[in-house]
């Protein structure tokens, strides 16, 4: 297992097929536009390769807030279908933990939908709380 930061147009497109299983409204020019754009406001993607094949991915931002100090913030972190159960979200996870840690980070936060179960238990088994609710007010129309 490798993990490395996808910062190439070729990076990002191998980082499609499983950011996609996440993000399903992206197509990949879209994903590889905000990617981009994001990086401008502190977005990282790091991906863990095995195989040959990049089988999760981890989008995070490095920030200060008033609240809590110094954070690592996960903005999408998703395994590929075909490679979960395989110990790489867990090695993946691990690494971001000691990222945020060097970093100088008190804490590491996420949001989760509420219709993923799966990565609750997943969350839960990384000693993950329930610590707030996040609260949306829709603005305008979603993007077709």
């Amino acid at each position: 297992m490798k993990i490395f930061h996808a910062e190439t147009d070729a990076e990002l497109t191998r980082c499609f097929p499983v950011m996609v299983q996440l993000r399903s409204h992206l197509t990949s020019d879209e994903f590889i536009t905000r990617v981009r754009r994001q990086t401008n406001q502190c977005y990282r993607l790091a991906a863990l390769e095995a195989g040959g094949a990049v089988r999760s991915l981890a989008g995070y931002r490095l920030m200060d807030v008033l609240w809590a100090g110094r954070i690592l913030y996960l903005d999408d972190l998703i395994t590929d279908s075909a490679s979960r159960s395989q110990g790489h979200g867990e090695a993946l996870f691990a690494w971001l933990r000691e990222l945020a840690l060097a970093e100088g980070c008190a804490e590491l936060h996420l949001d989760s939908g509420l219709h993923r179960r799966a990565a609750h238990r997943f969350y839960f088994r990384q000693r993950m709380l329930i610590d707030d609710f996040h609260f949306v007010l829709k603005l305008a129309p979603a993007p077709a």
